[in-house]
């Protein structure tokens, strides 16, 4: 066997091909917690004190070191335990970046 046959045994073998290159784009990249400006808290503050149960609204907000956007009805705000809640999903107040009404 030739010197160029016998290096074909040992190449790497890929039985599916472009697993990799795939799984490559579905992993997850982490994103430190911004720090809001003043500014931009008061905003937040505007927006979330003019939301009512009932609204359709987009949030964009903090969980599990990403941020995640959501669409959805407001089905409650307690100021008390400062959480919003969307459709069926929990949101802390503090974790939200933006707040946009549809």
């Amino acid at each position: 066997m030739n010197r160029e046959d016998r290096a074909k045994q040992f190449m790497a073998f890929d039985a599916l091909k472009g697993l990799q290159e795939e799984l490559r784009k579905k992993e997850i990249e982490y994103e430190e917690k911004r720090d809001l400006s003043d500014s931009t808290l008061e905003e937040l503050g505007n927006k979330l004190n003019a939301l009512e149960k009932g609204t359709y609204t987009r949030i964009k907000y903090y969980r599990n070191k990403q941020y995640i956007e959501i669409s959805g009805t407001v089905t409650n705000i307690d100021y008390n335990k400062r959480k919003i809640k969307i459709d069926e999903t929990n949101i802390n107040i503090c974790d939200i970046l933006e707040i946009k009404k549809n």
